[in-house]
């Protein structure tokens, strides 16, 4: 009896384009990377707020998105930080989506630190009168400025230098 090979199996090579080892992954597109990008960062860098919060180095909480919309007594609560939390992850998919279309070609820190200055002071000066609970920034604490303040600005430079380092990555894979 001599072994026959069944024709049937794939021979297992380097070259094989089925097996697993030899698939390539396929890039993510540059709008999920950018939306990947607001979602972490919104949810990161308020969490972040939150324990600050927590830890009484501000009096500004994440839940001051929710302040706006009469919803009951659970949003002052852990609930409604939490929810506020992921609210933040959506509306950033926004603002880095705006970042995206204006200023991804600039590959500088202070891009970052300049669009997250401006978001604070958007918040924090045009937005102030939708929120019943924040008081002006010249009511405000000095701990609690200086802290928001570095957290918008960290969020603006994690975002900023995320999405710009992206497209500039894929502007060099696309020359070369």
């Amino acid at each position: 009896m001599t072994d026959k090979k069944d024709l049937t199996e794939e021979p297992k090579t380097k070259d094989n384009p089925k097996l697993e080892q030899n698939k390539q992954e396929q890039p993510a597109s540059a709008m999920g990377k950018v939306i990947s990008i607001g979602f972490i960062g919104g949810v990161f860098w308020s969490t972040l707020a939150y324990f600050a919060y927590f830890l009484n180095f501000t009096e500004v909480s994440p839940n001051l998105i929710l302040q706006p919309f009469a919803l009951g007594d659970w949003k002052e609560g852990t609930l409604g930080n939490i929810i506020s939390i992921v609210l933040i992850g959506v509306v950033s998919i926004g603002v880095a989506l705006v970042y995206y279309a204006i200023l991804k070609r600039f590959q500088s820190m202070w891009v970052g630190i300049a669009f997250g200055a401006a978001l604070w002071a958007l918040v924090f000066f045009i937005l102030n009168p939708i929120f019943p609970n924040l008081d002006t920034v010249y009511e405000l604490p000095r701990g609690t400025i200086v802290t928001t303040v570095c957290f918008y600005i960290l969020y603006g430079v994690f975002v900023g230098y995320s999405i710009s380092f992206d497209y500039n990555e894929f502007q060099t894979s696309t020359e070369s």
